[in-house]
């Protein structure tokens, strides 16, 4: 175990690849914003270990932070153009970074599965400090993209119920990772805090503003519920996108397991969101009875009945006799909907004329 280190949320611009149509600038673009982390990470890893005394042992970066998200592209023109392979070069690449600057890295990105080529994945993953892909976890929630959820029969068969919340044991502590708005998921986080995790990693892609938001509330609350470090980096500009650039700004953070933001960035490329994990404290507060001992206290048996409900988003959405169909980005509000009409007739929900 290393007690006391450094983590940091790399806040970094993203460029949008939607204006690319062929693929090999895309892959162009990848490597150049790996090389970029390289640098960063680097210069970021001299500053932190000279100022702070701690080393740099965990960086994470934000989300897609290799292509930004699909404004409008279908699934397969997106899975063609922006998504890598789970063995392809892009990771050999990151494994580098990883490798050389002595750090475990984790990052989110667009992924093919050789066992759903029709779909794609956003996954969020962990690379080790020998450069190997240790965690590979696939993003649950998702409003307009395919989910592991959405063909779970098969993702099951394939990869096994541990594959769903997967917690990586590492000399770091019990790394996890939590995608983007699912944050906002209070089950998500839990879930792996109840398979072990003590750290969160948070690749996000979120709105910049002055005021609190959803997912910096979140993010504490994540971290006091759970007794859990929260590291979270967020974008700064989307390059060459049609969105405003810099509607996402800022907000890059460590958040304790006592819920306090130990550091946050503001706008532009930052290094500002570095902190001490202190793994000893955290462990000692987990295995010390107390009021604030939240993990401990939890009664979980209570909410079985409640989560086994019916009626609520479904599994298999995607599955057609065994078949997996590719869905038009339509098919998701549409499914929304149809949970919505479910639970107004079932009286879970009440219409506004009600």
């Amino acid at each position: 175990m290393v007690a006391k280190y450094s983590a940091l949320a790399l806040q970094m611009d993203c460029p949008a690849v939607n204006s690319c149509t062929d693929r090999s600038a895309v892959e162009h673009i990848m490597a150049a914003t790996i090389a970029k982390v390289g640098r960063q990470i680097a210069g970021s890893k001299a500053f932190i270990n000279t100022f702070s005394g701690d080393v740099l042992k965990l960086v994470v970066l934000p989300e897609y932070f290799m292509t930004s998200f699909p404004m409008g592209e279908s699934i397969e023109v997106w899975r063609d153009k922006a998504c890598i392979n789970m063995d392809g070069p892009q990771y050999e690449l990151l494994g580098e970074v990883a490798q050389k600057h002595g750090v475990y890295l984790s990052g989110n990105a667009y992924e093919r599965d050789a066992h759903f080529p029709e779909l794609y994945f956003q996954t969020s993953f962990i690379i080790d400090d020998t450069g190997d892909v240790a965690l590979r976890y696939r993003r649950l929630v998702s409003m307009f993209a395919p989910t592991p959820h959405d063909v779970l029969s098969r993702y099951l068969d394939v990869y096994g119920a541990d594959a769903l919340f997967p917690v990586l044991d590492s000399p770091l502590g019990r790394l996890a990772c939590v995608a983007s708005e699912e944050i906002l998921y209070p089950e998500i986080t839990r879930a792996h805090v109840l398979k072990g995790a003590e750290i969160i990693l948070h690749s996000s892609s979120e709105v910049g503003s002055p005021r609190a938001t959803p997912k910096n509330v979140a993010k504490c609350a994540r971290a006091y519920e759970n007794m859990c470090y929260v590291v979270s980096a967020n974008t700064s500009a989307i390059l060459d996108s049609p969105v405003p650039a810099n509607s996402t700004q800022g907000h890059s953070q460590v958040v304790d397991f006592k819920g306090q933001v130990l550091c946050e960035a503001y706008a532009g490329e930052s290094m500002v969101a570095n902190a001490q994990i202190d793994l000893e404290s955290l462990r000692a507060a987990r295995t010390k009875p107390a009021m604030t001992n939240t993990l401990a206290r939890q009664r979980l048996s209570l909410f079985q009945d409640v989560y086994a409900m019916e009626g609520y988003y479904p599994a298999d959405n995607l599955l057609v006799d065994e078949h997996v169909r590719v869905p038009d980005r339509a098919h998701f509000m549409g499914l929304q909907q149809g949970v919505i009409d479910g639970l107004l007739a079932s009286g879970v929900l009440k219409s506004p004329e009600d």
